[in-house]
């Protein structure tokens, strides 16, 4: 079957997607549970808790993997600088260890949140600043990009957003790290192998072009004229529709609700909201009235990129901050496939030239 589509790779109890209902469950809890009011760790926690330390011991843990993960700072030279922030992200993860124990699954977390910031700072001439383990892994993570102190409110959206996309089902990313972890090749193996899907702009590579557009509307005013251009155009408008969701991704709602209390915070440009907001109005009217036998609603890459930007985050680091962030649902499913101990060997159907 042509995508996989419906067919059924594994049994997990990690998350389900709901995409009739605009559903996301999370190791029994819905993702409204647990986005703005649980921590980056105390989701890991749920997912990774048979391979992660629990409680305090995993943020003292986590917070000393950051600094084994900034040792490797130092391996990036002009070949990685010159790579785009995903590539390098990828090449500093392929030194690390490829074993299944907690150690190794400590570090792999720890090294997107390490990565990213140090990459960022480099590529723009400034040196990259050392992790603070007493640090949560958010406020580490703001506190390695920007230099200097952040907000309670910055650090609440950044962990909301990585709560947010810290799992969701069997995408391609994971179906790609449980692959590779059924060969029992290795985690950091089967998390190089869900990098390299994230990469791609059908999966993770897709919250930069929301701003794009954005940028090109320009002002509230413009935004049904320009909108309606680009369709009649054929062109996609980003950061609508989803290969799952008939309805509303409530990943959207999680990180729209984030914003807001940004905004709330002072932290957020209000013409940019004002901007963000004309947008996704104009762009539901416009695909119901010209796609109407199309459900095409706001999905998670739309309030991603308004965050991350407002963040401080450049757009070339979208994905890697998603990394950061997914990096523990591929971790989760590497070891529920390993402790499934089955290995993934689907059958192909041939449809070539016929042997004489």
């Amino acid at each position: 079957m042509s995508g996989l589509d419906d067919v059924i790779a594994a049994e997990t109890t990690l998350s389900e997607v709901d995409g009739a209902n605009g559903r996301l469950v999370i190791c029994g809890y819905r993702l409204d549970e647990l986005a703005g009011s649980k921590s980056y760790e105390e989701v890991l926690a749920l997912l990774a808790g048979e391979v992660l330390p629990r409680g305090a011991a995993l943020k003292t843990r986590l917070g000393m993997a950051r600094l084994r993960a900034f040792a490797e700072v130092a391996w990036l030279d002009e070949a990685i600088l010159a790579l785009s922030i995903t590539e390098g992200l990828r090449a500093l993860m392929a030194r690390l260890p490829d074993r299944e124990d907690a150690d190794t699954a400590l570090l792999l977390v720890a090294a997107p949140a390490v990565f990213v910031p140090a990459l960022v700072r480099r590529k723009a001439g400034q040196a990259a600043i050392a992790p603070d383990p007493a640090l949560g892994h958010a406020a580490d993570m703001l506190a390695m990009l920007k230099g200097k102190a952040v907000s309670k409110a910055e650090v609440d959206a950044l962990d909301t957003y990585l709560v947010t996309v810290s799992d969701h089902g069997l995408n391609a990313s994971t179906f790609a790290a449980r692959v590779v972890a059924s060969t029992r090749a290795g985690y950091t193996s089967a998390v190089l192998a869900a990098l390299g899907a994230l990469k791609g702009p059908l999966h993770g590579g897709a919250p930069g072009p929301v701003l794009d557009m954005l940028d090109a509307v320009g002002t509230p005013e413009r935004a049904q004229s320009w909108l309606t251009g680009e369709l009649a155009r054929g062109e996609r408008l980003m950061g609508f529709g989803h290969r799952i969701y008939r309805v509303r991704d409530p990943r959207a709602d999680a990180l729209k609700g984030a914003l807001t209390r940004l905004g709330a915070a002072g932290d957020m440009d209000a013409e940019r909201v004002k901007l963000a907001e004309a947008v996704e109005r104009e762009a539901l009217a416009l695909l119901r009235l010209k796609k109407p036998d199309r459900a095409l609603d706001t999905n998670v890459e739309f309030f991603t990129a308004l965050l991350l930007e407002a963040l401080g985050f450049p757009r070339d680091a979208f994905t890697g901050v998603f990394a950061a962030g997914r990096v523990g649902g591929w971790l989760a499913h590497a070891h529920e496939q390993v402790a499934n101990g089955r290995l993934i060997r689907p059958q192909s159907r041939y449809v070539g030239p016929k042997a004489a």
